[in-house]
């Protein structure tokens, strides 16, 4: 039996910006159960990765975004999966945190708060980057 992960399969993901505080989800399912990240998900057949970004982030959330840039690319590699991840740095536009979709919480966490959620550290790592990138 071979512990190598299937082909890769696409995801992407948002960090998304209201002033100084980013949007997280806790998520609900497998991988990183219970764990905070960044709103994301699979980027379905025919879909661009910015749409997908967008669709995940209202579908996890129920909040409105503007892509702002590609922030960075991820690979996500253990537990017999290889998920390559489309980070984009966002700007929010609208609507109210609400969990949905595979997310169990949503909400706003100032950036100086982030570090205390126990995060994984690419994760970290591409909020501080889309930081720099959103305040120019």
């Amino acid at each position: 039996m071979s512990t190598q992960p299937e082909g890769p399969v696409a995801g992407a993901g948002a960090i998304v910006w209201r002033g100084e505080e980013v949007l997280l989800i806790k998520r609900g399912k497998a991988p990183r159960l219970g764990e905070w990240s960044i709103p994301g998900g699979r980027i379905e057949a025919g879909e661009t990765a910015q749409a997908a970004a967008i669709r995940e982030v209202l579908e996890e959330t129920g909040c409105a975004i503007e892509i702002v840039a590609l922030c960075d690319v991820v690979d996500a590699i253990g537990e017999g999966r290889h998920i390559v991840l489309f980070d984009f740095t966002a700007r929010w536009v609208g609507g109210d945190p609400k969990a949905g979709d595979d997310a169990a919480e949503a909400r706003f966490v100032p950036f100086e708060s982030i570090a205390a959620l126990g995060m994984w550290g690419e994760t970290l790592r591409v909020i501080a980057l889309s930081r720099t990138q959103i305040l120019g």
